[in-house]
């Protein structure tokens, strides 16, 4: 596995060796000691799977207990979407577009104090992540996707939002009660 370069402090993108052959391809999509060699080292306690059509958006999601993700797109392909809402830090309000697929494998680490969303760009796309946290219903929040002050590019398509996510509110009207805080380096 390698390191792709993302301009966000703390945010990783790790592209797996892939073995292909007429058969098909093998890959680890995860070994918890080469992931912590490139920076990742939590603890994971749920895996989430997902299951979307062409055009569903979903996010931008967070959890206030801090939770982090290892997000990987295993069927299809989604553009997600990483927004560091860590105070104090230099790229607050700033996102990374990330193209994930089931043929390039990439998988994408979120740490605690990252809003994270995905959009699908195939048919169909499965989007499994592993959470450093338990799901936690009291604790979930989220900020409105086409939040005007963040501007993400989301793909030029019809979106497919829950109610949710289309009514959350833009990062400024929760920015004074977001408990993660920018500790410098990652």
């Amino acid at each position: 596995m390698r390191v792709v370069e993302t301009a966000l402090p703390g945010l990783v993108v790790i592209e797996p060796v892939v073995h292909r052959d007429p058969r098909g391809f093998f890959t680890e999509t995860y070994r918890e000691s080469v992931l912590a060699e490139l920076g990742v080292d939590e603890r994971w306690v749920q895996d989430n799977h997902s299951r979307s059509s062409r055009g569903v958006a979903r996010g931008l999601h967070f959890q206030t207990d801090g939770q982090a993700k290892l997000v990987r797109c295993a069927r299809g392909a989604i553009l997600d979407v990483a927004v560091d809402i860590r105070r104090g830090s230099p790229t607050y309000g700033r996102y990374e577009l990330i193209p994930l697929d089931d043929e390039l494998l990439r998988m994408a680490y979120l740490p605690a104090g990252f809003a994270h969303g995905f959009c699908v760009l195939s048919d169909v796309a499965d989007v499994v992540y592993r959470c450093s946290r338990y799901y936690d219903p009291t604790r979930d929040s989220a900020i409105r996707l086409d939040d005007p002050a963040l501007g993400i590019p989301w793909p030029d398509m019809d979106l497919v939002l829950s109610d949710r996510d289309r009514t959350a509110p833009l990062l400024e009207e929760v920015a004074d009660s977001l408990p993660f805080v920018f500790a410098g380096g990652a």
